[in-house]
Protein backbone atom coordinates (compact mmCIF):
# COMPACT_ATOMS: atom_id res chain seq x y z
CA UNK A 1 0.00 0.00 0.00
CA UNK A 2 1.26 3.56 -0.99
CA UNK A 3 2.33 5.47 2.00
CA UNK A 4 0.99 9.14 2.40
CA UNK A 5 3.27 11.56 1.21
CA UNK A 6 4.97 12.47 3.99
CA UNK A 7 5.64 16.53 4.94
CA UNK A 8 9.87 16.78 5.49
CA UNK A 9 10.16 17.87 9.45
CA UNK A 10 12.24 20.77 8.38
CA UNK A 11 9.37 22.44 6.73
CA UNK A 12 7.12 22.11 9.46
CA UNK A 13 9.46 23.28 11.74
CA UNK A 14 10.50 26.62 8.81
CA UNK A 15 6.68 26.67 9.04
CA UNK A 16 6.19 26.87 12.62
CA UNK A 17 9.07 29.19 13.01
CA UNK A 18 7.37 31.53 10.36
CA UNK A 19 4.60 31.82 12.05
CA UNK A 20 5.78 32.21 15.26
CA UNK A 21 7.37 35.13 13.51
CA UNK A 22 4.72 36.67 11.95
CA UNK A 23 2.65 36.86 15.50
CA UNK A 24 5.63 38.13 16.70
CA UNK A 25 5.89 40.97 14.03
CA UNK A 26 2.10 41.95 14.29
CA UNK A 27 2.38 42.06 18.20
CA UNK A 28 6.06 44.42 17.75
CA UNK A 29 3.71 46.56 15.65
CA UNK A 30 0.57 46.44 17.84
CA UNK A 31 2.92 47.58 20.50
CA UNK A 32 4.66 49.94 18.40
CA UNK A 33 1.65 51.79 17.80
CA UNK A 34 0.38 51.80 21.13
CA UNK A 35 3.86 53.16 22.78
CA UNK A 36 3.15 56.84 24.21
CA UNK A 37 5.02 59.82 23.08
CA UNK A 38 7.85 60.98 25.34
CA UNK A 39 7.47 64.93 26.22
CA UNK A 40 10.05 67.11 26.69
CA UNK A 41 9.84 70.69 27.87
CA UNK A 42 12.90 72.91 27.74
CA UNK A 43 12.22 75.90 29.60
CA UNK A 44 14.68 79.04 29.11
CA UNK A 45 15.42 81.15 31.76
CA UNK A 46 14.84 85.58 30.68
CA UNK A 47 15.70 84.47 26.90
CA UNK A 48 14.70 87.37 24.78
CA UNK A 49 12.23 86.99 21.70
CA UNK A 50 14.90 88.34 19.74
CA UNK A 51 17.84 86.16 21.68
CA UNK A 52 17.72 82.89 18.91
CA UNK A 53 19.39 83.28 15.60
CA UNK A 54 16.51 82.41 13.45
CA UNK A 55 15.09 84.89 14.72
CA UNK A 56 17.02 87.71 13.84
CA UNK A 57 20.04 87.63 16.33
CA UNK A 58 23.12 88.80 15.09
CA UNK A 59 25.68 88.21 17.43
CA UNK A 60 25.26 85.13 19.45
CA UNK A 61 24.86 81.59 17.46
CA UNK A 62 22.34 78.87 18.63
CA UNK A 63 22.43 76.37 15.88
CA UNK A 64 20.17 73.31 17.87
CA UNK A 65 17.35 76.03 18.50
CA UNK A 66 17.43 77.37 15.07
CA UNK A 67 17.36 73.14 13.85
CA UNK A 68 14.11 72.38 15.87
CA UNK A 69 12.39 75.52 14.09
CA UNK A 70 13.65 74.64 10.94
CA UNK A 71 12.70 71.04 11.73
CA UNK A 72 9.40 71.31 13.61
CA UNK A 73 7.03 73.99 14.04
CA UNK A 74 7.26 77.94 14.82
CA UNK A 75 4.75 79.44 17.09
CA UNK A 76 4.36 83.04 16.42
CA UNK A 77 1.55 84.21 18.92
CA UNK A 78 3.08 82.69 22.07
CA UNK A 79 2.88 84.04 25.49
CA UNK A 80 4.69 83.13 29.03
CA UNK A 81 2.41 82.66 31.76
CA UNK A 82 3.74 85.66 33.40
CA UNK A 83 5.88 88.12 33.33
CA UNK A 84 8.38 86.92 35.71
CA UNK A 85 10.00 83.37 36.96
CA UNK A 86 7.10 81.79 39.64
CA UNK A 87 4.23 82.49 38.39
CA UNK A 88 5.03 81.83 34.71
CA UNK A 89 6.09 78.16 36.31
CA UNK A 90 2.56 78.04 38.10
CA UNK A 91 0.68 78.86 35.02
CA UNK A 92 2.24 76.46 32.94
CA UNK A 93 2.21 73.25 35.50
CA UNK A 94 -1.61 73.99 36.37
CA UNK A 95 -2.71 74.74 33.36
CA UNK A 96 -4.30 78.38 34.98
CA UNK A 97 -3.22 81.86 33.90
CA UNK A 98 -2.57 84.05 36.77
CA UNK A 99 -5.66 85.38 37.41
CA UNK A 100 -6.53 81.76 39.06
CA UNK A 101 -3.24 79.79 39.52
CA UNK A 102 -1.86 79.11 43.27
CA UNK A 103 1.27 81.44 42.87
CA UNK A 104 1.24 84.88 41.42
CA UNK A 105 4.62 86.11 42.58
CA UNK A 106 7.90 85.58 43.44
CA UNK A 107 7.24 85.40 47.41
CA UNK A 108 10.54 84.20 49.11
CA UNK A 109 10.85 82.31 52.05
CA UNK A 110 13.80 82.29 54.23
CA UNK A 111 16.35 80.80 54.11
CA UNK A 112 15.58 78.95 50.94
CA UNK A 113 12.79 78.41 48.86
CA UNK A 114 9.74 80.21 47.50
CA UNK A 115 6.02 80.22 49.01
CA UNK A 116 4.58 76.73 48.44
CA UNK A 117 2.23 75.58 46.10
CA UNK A 118 -0.52 73.59 47.29
CA UNK A 119 -0.41 70.06 46.72
CA UNK A 120 -4.31 69.80 46.11
CA UNK A 121 -3.85 71.37 43.05
CA UNK A 122 -3.80 69.45 39.70
CA UNK A 123 -0.43 69.52 37.20
CA UNK A 124 0.74 68.27 34.48
CA UNK A 125 3.56 66.29 35.91
CA UNK A 126 0.97 64.44 38.11
CA UNK A 127 -1.72 63.68 35.18
CA UNK A 128 1.88 62.43 32.98
CA UNK A 129 2.62 60.20 35.59
CA UNK A 130 -0.97 58.90 36.37
CA UNK A 131 -1.05 58.00 32.63
CA UNK A 132 1.81 56.04 32.75
CA UNK A 133 4.82 58.47 32.14
CA UNK A 134 8.20 58.37 34.25
CA UNK A 135 8.29 62.40 35.17
CA UNK A 136 11.66 64.22 35.64
CA UNK A 137 12.39 67.94 36.48
CA UNK A 138 15.82 68.84 36.05
CA UNK A 139 17.03 72.91 36.79
CA UNK A 140 15.32 75.83 38.70
CA UNK A 141 12.28 75.01 40.78
CA UNK A 142 10.64 78.07 42.77
CA UNK A 143 7.68 76.51 43.97
CA UNK A 144 7.81 75.70 47.25
CA UNK A 145 10.51 74.37 49.56
CA UNK A 146 11.87 70.42 50.27
CA UNK A 147 9.49 68.79 52.48
CA UNK A 148 6.34 71.69 51.59
CA UNK A 149 3.75 70.87 49.93
CA UNK A 150 5.25 72.69 46.67
CA UNK A 151 8.53 70.41 46.77
CA UNK A 152 8.73 68.90 43.46
CA UNK A 153 8.16 65.44 44.63
CA UNK A 154 4.73 66.19 46.05
CA UNK A 155 4.09 67.65 42.47
CA UNK A 156 3.73 64.85 40.09
CA UNK A 157 7.55 64.77 39.70
CA UNK A 158 9.50 61.19 40.53
CA UNK A 159 12.70 63.06 40.33
CA UNK A 160 14.09 66.38 41.06
CA UNK A 161 17.45 67.75 40.22
CA UNK A 162 18.49 71.58 40.34
CA UNK A 163 18.31 74.72 42.33
CA UNK A 164 15.03 73.88 44.69
CA UNK A 165 15.29 78.25 45.49
CA UNK A 166 15.22 80.15 42.16
CA UNK A 167 16.69 83.02 44.67
CA UNK A 168 20.01 80.47 44.94
CA UNK A 169 19.85 80.47 41.35
CA UNK A 170 21.27 83.79 40.87
CA UNK A 171 24.77 82.26 41.16
CA UNK A 172 25.66 79.46 39.01
CA UNK A 173 28.78 78.46 41.35
CA UNK A 174 26.48 77.21 44.37
CA UNK A 175 27.56 75.66 47.93
CA UNK A 176 24.96 73.01 46.81
CA UNK A 177 21.88 71.93 44.72
CA UNK A 178 19.06 69.05 45.35
CA UNK A 179 18.20 65.51 44.63
CA UNK A 180 14.82 65.15 45.77
CA UNK A 181 14.94 65.98 49.59
CA UNK A 182 18.78 64.92 49.18
CA UNK A 183 20.92 67.95 49.71
CA UNK A 184 24.19 67.81 47.21
CA UNK A 185 27.14 69.61 48.20
CA UNK A 186 29.17 70.90 45.15
CA UNK A 187 32.92 70.11 46.50
CA UNK A 188 35.26 73.04 46.02
CA UNK A 189 32.09 76.09 45.84
CA UNK A 190 30.90 76.61 49.08
CA UNK A 191 29.86 80.45 48.08
CA UNK A 192 33.58 81.03 47.80
CA UNK A 193 35.55 79.17 45.55
CA UNK A 194 34.08 78.22 41.72
CA UNK A 195 34.95 75.35 40.98
CA UNK A 196 32.04 73.36 39.55
CA UNK A 197 29.62 75.11 37.42
CA UNK A 198 25.81 73.82 38.74
CA UNK A 199 24.21 73.96 34.85
CA UNK A 200 26.66 71.67 33.51
CA UNK A 201 25.94 69.42 36.57
CA UNK A 202 22.50 69.17 36.20
CA UNK A 203 22.88 68.66 32.30
CA UNK A 204 24.37 65.27 33.11
CA UNK A 205 21.34 64.43 35.11
CA UNK A 206 18.87 65.58 32.57
CA UNK A 207 20.99 63.00 30.08
CA UNK A 208 20.85 60.12 32.33
CA UNK A 209 16.86 60.69 33.32
CA UNK A 210 16.90 60.23 29.54
CA UNK A 211 18.97 57.22 29.34
CA UNK A 212 17.70 55.44 32.26
CA UNK A 213 13.97 55.59 30.47
CA UNK A 214 14.77 54.95 27.18
CA UNK A 215 12.11 51.78 27.79
CA UNK A 216 9.52 53.64 29.71
CA UNK A 217 7.47 57.33 28.10
CA UNK A 218 8.55 59.47 29.63
CA UNK A 219 7.77 63.74 30.57
CA UNK A 220 11.06 65.53 30.94
CA UNK A 221 10.66 68.99 31.84
CA UNK A 222 14.12 71.10 31.72
CA UNK A 223 13.74 74.50 33.70
CA UNK A 224 16.94 75.81 32.33
CA UNK A 225 19.03 78.49 34.29
CA UNK A 226 20.65 79.93 31.61
CA UNK A 227 20.26 83.26 30.78
CA UNK A 228 18.90 84.17 33.96
CA UNK A 229 21.34 86.84 35.57
CA UNK A 230 24.10 86.42 37.19
CA UNK A 231 26.44 86.27 34.13
CA UNK A 232 28.88 83.64 34.24
CA UNK A 233 29.75 81.29 31.95
CA UNK A 234 32.99 79.16 32.44
CA UNK A 235 36.39 80.01 30.69
CA UNK A 236 35.86 77.78 28.05
CA UNK A 237 36.06 78.40 24.23
CA UNK A 238 32.73 79.84 23.95
CA UNK A 239 33.15 82.78 26.06
CA UNK A 240 36.65 83.20 24.50
CA UNK A 241 34.51 83.13 21.21
CA UNK A 242 32.88 85.96 21.92
CA UNK A 243 35.49 87.78 23.76
CA UNK A 244 37.17 87.75 20.39
CA UNK A 245 34.19 88.95 18.78
CA UNK A 246 33.15 91.76 21.14
CA UNK A 247 36.74 92.68 22.04
CA UNK A 248 37.02 95.12 25.20
CA UNK A 249 33.95 95.68 27.14
CA UNK A 250 33.14 98.39 30.01
CA UNK A 251 32.87 96.10 33.33
CA UNK A 252 30.01 95.47 35.06
CA UNK A 253 30.68 96.72 38.45
CA UNK A 254 31.46 95.34 41.59
CA UNK A 255 29.04 95.59 43.88
CA UNK A 256 28.48 94.87 47.84
CA UNK A 257 28.06 91.26 48.65
CA UNK A 258 28.32 90.46 44.48
CA UNK A 259 31.76 88.74 44.34
CA UNK A 260 32.00 85.01 46.04
CA UNK A 261 33.20 85.05 49.11
CA UNK A 262 32.97 85.27 52.85
CA UNK A 263 30.60 88.50 52.51
CA UNK A 264 28.83 87.04 49.43
CA UNK A 265 25.03 88.17 49.13
CA UNK A 266 23.43 84.96 47.60
CA UNK A 267 20.33 86.71 45.90
CA UNK A 268 23.07 89.59 44.40
CA UNK A 269 25.14 89.29 40.85
CA UNK A 270 28.67 88.77 40.39
CA UNK A 271 30.68 92.04 38.45
CA UNK A 272 32.07 90.76 35.42
CA UNK A 273 34.80 92.03 33.19
CA UNK A 274 33.36 91.03 29.88
CA UNK A 275 28.97 91.55 30.21
CA UNK A 276 28.83 90.73 26.41
CA UNK A 277 30.56 88.04 26.07
CA UNK A 278 29.92 86.55 29.06
CA UNK A 279 25.38 86.60 28.18
CA UNK A 280 26.42 85.58 24.58
CA UNK A 281 28.22 82.75 25.89
CA UNK A 282 25.00 81.58 28.47
CA UNK A 283 23.04 81.62 25.95
CA UNK A 284 25.05 79.10 23.36
CA UNK A 285 25.86 76.93 26.21
CA UNK A 286 22.19 76.39 26.75
CA UNK A 287 21.70 75.88 23.07
CA UNK A 288 24.92 73.06 23.38
CA UNK A 289 22.28 71.54 25.99
CA UNK A 290 19.41 71.37 23.95
CA UNK A 291 21.66 69.60 20.89
CA UNK A 292 23.14 66.92 24.03
CA UNK A 293 19.06 66.44 24.52
CA UNK A 294 18.39 65.61 20.53
CA UNK A 295 21.95 64.00 19.84
CA UNK A 296 20.74 61.59 22.74
CA UNK A 297 17.27 61.11 21.68
CA UNK A 298 18.73 60.37 18.56
CA UNK A 299 21.58 57.63 19.84
CA UNK A 300 18.30 56.34 21.50
CA UNK A 301 16.19 56.11 18.53
CA UNK A 302 13.29 57.66 20.12
CA UNK A 303 13.23 60.81 17.98
CA UNK A 304 10.50 59.79 16.38
CA UNK A 305 9.09 58.95 19.41
CA UNK A 306 9.39 62.28 21.12
CA UNK A 307 7.57 66.17 21.08
CA UNK A 308 9.65 68.85 22.22
CA UNK A 309 8.37 72.08 23.16
CA UNK A 310 10.62 74.81 23.38
CA UNK A 311 10.28 77.99 25.15
CA UNK A 312 11.15 80.85 27.44
CA UNK A 313 10.15 81.52 31.14
CA UNK A 314 9.06 85.23 30.48
CA UNK A 315 10.56 88.30 28.50
CA UNK A 316 14.37 89.25 28.14
CA UNK A 317 15.80 90.72 31.48
CA UNK A 318 17.42 93.61 32.81
CA UNK A 319 19.21 92.46 35.66
CA UNK A 320 22.83 91.85 36.71
CA UNK A 321 25.01 93.76 33.94
CA UNK A 322 22.55 92.13 30.96
CA UNK A 323 21.88 94.55 27.65
CA UNK A 324 18.77 93.52 26.05
CA UNK A 325 19.08 96.61 24.00
CA UNK A 326 22.64 95.80 22.67
CA UNK A 327 21.28 92.40 21.35
CA UNK A 328 18.16 94.03 20.73
CA UNK A 329 17.11 90.92 22.96
CA UNK A 330 12.89 91.89 22.81
CA UNK A 331 13.08 91.92 19.19
CA UNK A 332 10.54 94.15 17.66
CA UNK A 333 8.36 94.08 20.58
CA UNK A 334 8.19 96.65 23.86
CA UNK A 335 9.37 95.86 27.24
CA UNK A 336 11.20 93.63 29.37
CA UNK A 337 10.78 91.25 32.09
CA UNK A 338 7.98 92.86 34.80
CA UNK A 339 6.34 94.53 31.65
CA UNK A 340 2.92 93.07 30.54
CA UNK A 341 3.73 94.44 27.45
CA UNK A 342 4.57 92.35 24.42
CA UNK A 343 8.14 92.16 25.16
CA UNK A 344 7.51 90.64 28.71
CA UNK A 345 5.37 87.93 27.88
CA UNK A 346 5.39 87.26 24.26
CA UNK A 347 8.27 84.72 23.99
CA UNK A 348 8.95 82.34 21.25
CA UNK A 349 7.88 78.45 21.28
CA UNK A 350 8.97 76.02 18.97
CA UNK A 351 7.11 72.40 18.61
CA UNK A 352 9.25 69.65 17.55
CA UNK A 353 7.99 66.00 16.39
CA UNK A 354 9.40 64.41 13.55
CA UNK A 355 7.03 62.78 11.40
CA UNK A 356 4.14 64.43 12.88
CA UNK A 357 4.72 68.63 13.12
CA UNK A 358 5.35 69.59 9.20
CA UNK A 359 9.11 70.80 8.82
CA UNK A 360 9.78 74.93 8.84
CA UNK A 361 6.08 75.21 9.56
CA UNK A 362 4.56 78.17 11.83
CA UNK A 363 1.28 78.85 13.12
CA UNK A 364 -0.40 81.87 14.40
CA UNK A 365 -2.71 80.99 16.75
CA UNK A 366 -2.51 82.55 19.72
CA UNK A 367 -1.34 79.88 23.06
CA UNK A 368 0.24 80.76 26.36
CA UNK A 369 1.43 78.71 28.98
CA UNK A 370 -1.61 77.74 30.31
CA UNK A 371 -2.20 75.81 26.99
CA UNK A 372 0.56 73.23 27.89
CA UNK A 373 -1.18 71.00 30.48
CA UNK A 374 -4.50 69.49 27.71
CA UNK A 375 -2.24 69.71 25.04
CA UNK A 376 0.31 67.62 26.74
CA UNK A 377 -2.49 65.23 28.58
CA UNK A 378 -3.96 64.68 24.90
CA UNK A 379 -0.51 63.78 23.66
CA UNK A 380 -0.61 61.06 26.26
CA UNK A 381 -4.06 60.22 26.15
CA UNK A 382 -4.65 61.39 29.32
CA UNK A 383 -7.87 62.89 30.67
CA UNK A 384 -7.35 66.43 31.32
CA UNK A 385 -8.41 68.34 34.49
CA UNK A 386 -11.97 70.19 34.37
CA UNK A 387 -12.03 73.95 35.45
CA UNK A 388 -8.77 74.88 33.79
CA UNK A 389 -7.94 77.86 31.68
CA UNK A 390 -5.96 76.18 28.98
CA UNK A 391 -6.80 74.46 25.63
CA UNK A 392 -4.89 71.95 23.89
CA UNK A 393 -3.20 73.44 20.69
CA UNK A 394 -2.36 70.19 19.22
CA UNK A 395 -4.31 70.42 16.42
CA UNK A 396 -1.98 73.10 15.55
CA UNK A 397 0.46 71.42 16.21
CA UNK A 398 -0.98 68.58 13.67
CA UNK A 399 -2.28 71.52 11.11
CA UNK A 400 -6.11 70.59 11.99
CA UNK A 401 -8.80 72.44 10.62
CA UNK A 402 -10.52 71.45 14.55
CA UNK A 403 -8.28 74.25 16.65
CA UNK A 404 -9.86 75.81 19.11
CA UNK A 405 -9.40 79.67 19.90
CA UNK A 406 -9.27 81.29 23.19
CA UNK A 407 -11.38 84.03 23.76
CA UNK A 408 -9.20 86.00 25.08
CA UNK A 409 -5.41 86.27 27.32
CA UNK A 410 -5.19 87.30 30.87
CA UNK A 411 -1.98 88.54 32.43
CA UNK A 412 -1.87 89.60 36.14
CA UNK A 413 1.49 91.38 38.18
CA UNK A 414 1.77 92.29 41.80
CA UNK A 415 5.07 94.26 41.90
CA UNK A 416 5.70 97.53 40.56
CA UNK A 417 2.05 99.20 41.55
CA UNK A 418 0.35 96.26 40.21
CA UNK A 419 -0.26 95.78 36.51
CA UNK A 420 -3.11 93.63 34.41
CA UNK A 421 -3.43 92.78 30.46
CA UNK A 422 -5.64 91.19 28.17
CA UNK A 423 -5.30 90.14 24.44
CA UNK A 424 -8.50 89.72 22.29
CA UNK A 425 -7.97 89.21 18.97
CA UNK A 426 -6.00 92.13 17.94
CA UNK A 427 -6.82 93.79 20.46
CA UNK A 428 -4.48 94.42 23.68
CA UNK A 429 -5.29 96.15 26.86
CA UNK A 430 -2.62 97.13 29.58
CA UNK A 431 -3.57 98.34 32.99
CA UNK A 432 -1.40 100.46 35.48
CA UNK A 433 -1.31 101.20 38.90
CA UNK A 434 -4.02 98.90 39.84
CA UNK A 435 -2.98 98.79 43.26
CA UNK A 436 -1.80 102.29 44.04
CA UNK A 437 -4.35 104.71 42.10
CA UNK A 438 -8.04 105.29 42.28
CA UNK A 439 -7.83 105.81 38.42
CA UNK A 440 -5.52 103.15 37.36
CA UNK A 441 -4.01 104.20 33.72
CA UNK A 442 -5.35 102.18 31.15
CA UNK A 443 -3.53 101.96 27.61
CA UNK A 444 -4.96 100.07 24.45
CA UNK A 445 -2.85 99.01 21.08
CA UNK A 446 -4.00 97.13 18.05
CA UNK A 447 -1.62 94.71 17.53
CA UNK A 448 -2.44 93.98 14.02
CA UNK A 449 -1.17 97.34 13.14
CA UNK A 450 1.13 98.17 15.94
CA UNK A 451 3.03 95.11 17.48
CA UNK A 452 5.59 97.88 19.04
CA UNK A 453 2.75 98.71 21.18
CA UNK A 454 3.67 102.44 20.60
CA UNK A 455 0.02 103.58 19.55
CA UNK A 456 -2.32 104.10 22.45
CA UNK A 457 -5.99 104.27 20.96
CA UNK A 458 -7.68 103.90 24.12
CA UNK A 459 -9.42 107.52 24.49
CA UNK A 460 -10.90 106.31 20.21
CA UNK A 461 -12.22 102.86 21.46
CA UNK A 462 -14.12 103.45 24.53
CA UNK A 463 -16.10 100.44 24.67
CA UNK A 464 -13.32 98.17 23.72
CA UNK A 465 -11.86 99.83 26.51
CA UNK A 466 -14.83 99.17 28.98
CA UNK A 467 -15.23 95.28 27.36
CA UNK A 468 -11.54 94.59 28.26
CA UNK A 469 -11.50 95.66 31.74
CA UNK A 470 -14.89 93.95 32.44
CA UNK A 471 -12.73 91.09 31.41
CA UNK A 472 -10.10 91.83 33.71
CA UNK A 473 -11.73 91.85 36.81
CA UNK A 474 -13.64 88.71 35.93
CA UNK A 475 -10.79 87.01 35.39
CA UNK A 476 -8.78 87.84 38.93
CA UNK A 477 -10.15 85.33 41.90
CA UNK A 478 -9.19 86.36 45.13
CA UNK A 479 -5.95 85.62 46.37
CA UNK A 480 -4.77 87.39 49.62
CA UNK A 481 -1.68 85.85 49.45
CA UNK A 482 -0.30 87.69 46.57
CA UNK A 483 -2.18 90.80 46.76
CA UNK A 484 -5.86 91.90 46.11
CA UNK A 485 -7.04 94.03 44.09
CA UNK A 486 -8.68 97.56 45.40
CA UNK A 487 -12.03 96.52 45.26
CA UNK A 488 -11.22 93.19 47.09
CA UNK A 489 -9.46 94.96 50.09
CA UNK A 490 -12.25 97.39 50.90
Amino acid sequence: MKQPYAVPVKLIFLAFSFALSSCSTKEKKEVELEKKTNIVFILADDLGYGDLGFLGQEYIETPNIDRLAKEGMFFTNHYSGATVCAPSRSSFLTGLHTGHTPIRGNREVQPEGQYPMPDSVATVAKVLESAGYKTGAFGKWGLGFVGTTGDPNQQGFEQFYGYNCQRYAHRYYPAHLWRNSEKKVLEGNGWVEKAIYAPDVIQKETITFIENNKDNPFFLFMPIVMPHAELAAPEDELIQKYRAKFGKEKAYPTREGSEYGPDLNISAYQSHPTPHAAFAAMVERMDVYVGEVLAKLEELGLSENTLIIFASDNGAHQEGGADPDFFDSNGPFRGHKRDLYEGGVRTPMIAWWPGKIKAGSQSDHISAFWDLLPTFSEVAGAEVPKNIDGISFLPAMLEQKNQKEHEYLYWEFHEQGGKQAVRQGKWKAVKLQVFGSENPTVELYDLSVDIGEENNVAAENPEKVKELVELMDSSHSSNPIFGLLPAERK
